[in-house]
């Protein structure tokens, strides 16, 4: 019995450094979605203050699309805006934005000041969407097939090469299937 009081801590050592090893090979920033290959949750969310047009489920129906959310408030928002504006001035794909937790006007007013890159924006100041979609933060961008369903969730910024090395091959075998 001696023994096994002198073996327990190294095997508990053993068994947390496993644990941490383990760990330090998963990718941190890759969040799983049990949303993947899901219908988009129903949402029939009213314009933001200024707009007249909201967002619902139906509007993502027909052709590959992106729903991005963001915040006035949201610095990382801030840093995927231009990236956001080149992939909406091309015209090939429709961005669709979900205003989440702003006071009323403070993301048309950030709209306003930095560029629209949204065919329409719906709003979330209570988080009802945002829960609906599992968002732990902006930005987090999902990518909607023709059908409706949710393909792929981005969460973080879209930089240039996150959109040419990861999204628009997404989108590509997307609309080649």
């Amino acid at each position: 019995m001696t023994r096994i009081v002198y073996f327990l801590p190294i095997l508990v050592f053993l068994g947390v450094g496993a644990y941490f090893a383990i760990g330090l090979t998963l990718e941190p920033s890759r969040l799983p979605s049990t949303l993947i290959d899901q219908p988009f949750p129903e949402m029939d969310l009213p314009p933001i203050e200024g707009f007249e047009e909201g967002l619902s489920r139906d509007n993502l129906k027909g052709q590959v699309s992106l729903v991005n959310i963001f915040g006035s408030w949201c610095v990382a928002c801030l840093v995927e805006h231009p990236t956001l504006m080149t992939i909406a001035a091309r015209e090939d794909v429709p961005l669709y934005g979900i205003n989440w937790k702003d006071a009323p006007g403070a993301g048309a007013a950030w709209l306003k000041r930095h560029g629209n890159p949204y065919t329409r924006i719906g709003d979330d100041p209570d988080s009802r969407m945002a829960i609906d979609l599992g968002v732990t933060g902006a930005p987090e961008t999902f990518v909607v097939d023709q059908q409706g369903r949710i393909r792929y969730k981005h969460v973080g910024p879209i930089t240039d090469d996150v959109w040419q090395d990861l999204i628009a091959p997404i989108i590509e075998r997307l609309r080649a299937s």
